[in-house]
């Protein structure tokens, strides 16, 4: 995995501690292949403000009596604002919790605990009658 960032300085400030700060950033940067590219504000607006995100996670595996049958589940991500994807994931999360609390769930819950469809604005009836 390779991180790139692009950054806008301030005049004379120190380019050399701003990049190590930033591939040194503890879980963050520290522990990938991280190039710190220094940029206008003109190139930032020009050429980078969609802040897009993408990449692709891949997962293997194997069934059968003898694990004769090979599989693969490929994601695909290709996001033109990574910021906006991220705060709806946050938001669709928080709805999720509060539909938890609703029906009297509490206590800590990851990602694994919650069920997709509390993750959505649907109610029930409503995916099952335009997802499926």
């Amino acid at each position: 995995h390779t991180r790139e960032c692009f950054v806008v300085a301030e005049e004379g400030a120190d380019l050399a501690q701003i990049e190590n700060d930033i591939k040194t950033m503890p879980n963050y940067f520290a522990d990938y292949d991280t190039t710190v590219h220094f940029i206008t504000e003109e190139e930032l607006e020009r050429d980078h403000s969609g802040i897009p995100h993408g990449g692709f996670v891949f997962r293997t595996g194997v069934t059968g009596w003898n694990k004769e049958n090979k599989h693969v589940i490929e994601y695909s991500l290709k996001l033109d604002s990574n910021p906006e994807f991220t705060s709806s994931v946050i938001v669709a999360y928080a709805r999720a919790i509060n539909r938890l609390y609703q029906e009297g769930q509490t206590g800590c819950k990851t990602v694994f605990d919650i069920a997709p469809a509390y993750l959505s604005p649907l109610s029930g009836e409503e995916l099952r009658a335009h997802l499926l």
